[in-house]
Formats: C-alpha cells, sequence, structure tokens
C-alpha cells in the first residue's frame, strides 16, 4: 500500500518542526515522491547528514511502504 504525502510531510515535520517541505509525486502512484526539505536543522551538516536525518524521521518506511523518495535538503538562505 503506497505512502500517502501527507503522511511523509507529517513525520518530517514531527521530526523538524521548522521544517519547510514541498512533496511532489513523480509518478502519479502514491509511490514515488520528490521531496524539497529546508530547515535551520540542517545548517552546518553535510548533504549525507541531511539526508539521514529525513531517512530517520521517516521512521523506517523507507525502502518499505514508501518505494522512493528524491531529496533536496537545506537550510534556509
Amino acid at each position: 500500500m503506497p505512502m500517502p504525502a501527507a503522511d511523509i510531510e507529517r513525520l518530517i515535520k514531527q521530526a523538524l518542526p521548522d521544517a519547510e517541505v514541498t512533496i511532489q509525486d513523480l509518478a502519479g502512484d502514491g509511490d514515488h515522491y520528490a521531496a524539497t526539505i529546508v530547515s535551520e536543522a540542517f545548517r552546518g551538516k553535510s548533504r549525507v547528514q541531511q539526508h539521514q536525518m529525513v531517512y530517520a524521521a521517516l521512521q523506517g518506511n523507507m525502502g518499505g511502504v514508501l518505494h522512493a523518495l528524491a531529496l533536496k535538503t537545506s537550510a534556509p538562505a
């Protein structure tokens, strides 16, 4: 069963409350998403560390219920 975009956003915002999250369904199937996430929590972190923070926020759903998620992460300008 696919994971709704609203659930992805909710999980990310629970872990990163200040995050601005934009989710795009890439294939229209609820299984392949792109997410742009801007959070102060990313400041000073490498891209890998930022992505690890997002994967942790998804609480193990990545690769299971959530098949594919392309990430673009950054700290606010």
